[in-house]
């Protein structure tokens, strides 16, 4: 039998995903499963976009550019000047989602052996990408107690060597929800600017900050314009995951040049996507402003729902739509396992992403989950409920 590849066994399976086959399972015995795992909103699609898909009037689909079309990148830069991130078309490379401009910055900017550090708990498709690139995480803990603040920097000191090529951040944070200060992002500004490194900066969640401060992008800091590599996506701004466009940003021209050639070997960006992508940037203010306002009253609830829950524990998010919640039990993925596969309260069960699968340091985050908090208050009620059943049946059990 033909050996597969050493990557292959070292990529790790989605903490967000693995558990789907139960999930499944458990919906085909006529069990109702409230998904918190994954970011997926169930808030609609701005019409603007919905209604560019329906009225596409081209008698060709044809292959896009391999950096995207220019209208979009056109109006991607009026997008970001909203937020002060000063950029140009050229500056922009249309992405088929944001995690294709992870793996795109990875494969141009870090060789074999080339070493990044990233805070943990981490996405977990970061450690993916970096194996698929032959480079290596090297995680840096943030503590669920502190709230997930970003580690002193004398800890990222002790953790460069001569292979480290850049420090990847997620501003605002998932799966913790954590928002930097802008002390912390000039903190991370010297540290690259010392050692020379890459900043990359997944800014995804950009519109979801809830605090009085304003958003700080990589961009705003000054001096490391062409070190910054910014990651982007529409999915989770106007809910269309489902479409697949994303975008990577940078100053760096020798980087943007090998990055396209990677855009080249993959041809285009999805053209349906774009199209959608492009309209969707038209949605009326209204439509934002009511997006965010919902993820507001969602949080609220769930935060304040959770710390009631006995030995549950989760701090406040201050941005994104997920929180990290420590559970009274001592093996997560065990837990979310057996609520699947195992538990059900009045025809209802929980599914929740183990916290285990966002960390790679042995050990951490074997008590808590992530929780995405994209369904509707009524159903993250119902969730709530069926959760603090579950923890009282399964530390009830006698192997308990």
């Amino acid at each position: 039998m033909p050996i597969v590849s050493q990557r292959g066994d070292e990529m790790p399976a989605s903490p967000i995903r693995r558990l789907v086959p139960l999930a499944n399972a458990a919906r085909r015995k006529g069990i109702k499963v409230y998904a918190l795992n994954i970011g997926q909103p169930d808030i609609p699609t701005p019409q603007e976009g919905l209604d560019a898909l329906k009225h596409i009037d081209r008698r060709v689909l044809e292959y896009s550019p391999s950096e995207g079309m220019l209208s979009l990148r056109e109006k991607l830069c009026e997008y970001y000047r909203r937020y002060h991130i000063d950029v140009d078309v050229e500056d922009i490379i249309v992405t088929t989602g944001g995690s294709e401009a992870v793996l795109f910055a990875f494969m141009a900017a870090l060789d074999p052996g080339d070493e990044i550090i990233v805070p943990e708990p981490a996405y977990a498709n970061y450690m993916a990408f970096a194996i698929s690139a032959g480079a290596k995480i090297v995680t840096i803990p943030s503590s669920i107690d502190e709230g997930f603040a970003l580690p002193p920097m004398e800890r990222f000191e002790k953790l460069i060597t001569p292979r480290t090529k850049g420090i990847l951040i997620c501003n605002p944070n998932n799966p913790t929800g954590y928002l930097y200060t802008m002390k912390e992002m000039l903190q991370l500004r010297d540290i690259v600017k010392k050692h020379d490194l890459f900043l990359f900066s997944d800014e995804v969640y950009r519109e979801f900050c809830y605090t009085g401060a304003p958003y700080i992008s990589a961009f705003h800091l000054p001096g490391i314009e062409e070190q910054v590599v910014l990651i982007d996506s529409v999915s989770k701004r106007y809910n269309e995951c489902g479409i697949r466009v994303g975008a990577l940003i940078t100053k760096h021209s020798r980087l943007r040049a090998n990055i396209m050639k990677f855009c080249q070997a993959r041809l285009s960006p999805p053209l349906l996507g774009q199209i959608v992508a492009e309209a969707s940037i038209d949605a009326p203010q209204e439509y934002m402003l009511a997006t965010y306002n919902e993820y507001v009253e969602r949080r609220k609830f769930l935060i304040d729902e959770l710390n009631k829950i006995p030995g549950c524990y989760t701090p406040i998010p201050m941005g994104a739509f997920y929180t990290v919640v420590r559970l009274p039990v001592k093996d997560a993925d065990d837990f979310c396992r057996w609520c699947l596969e195992e538990f059900s309260y009045e025809g209802q069960t929980v599914f929740m992403a183990p916290a285990s699968g966002f960390y790679t340091t042995p050990g951490m985050g074997r008590d808590e989950v992530r929780m995405a908090y994209v369904l509707n208050k009524e159903d993250l009620r119902s969730a709530i409920k069926v959760l603090r059943h579950a923890l009282e049946t399964y530390n009830s059990r006698p192997e308990a």
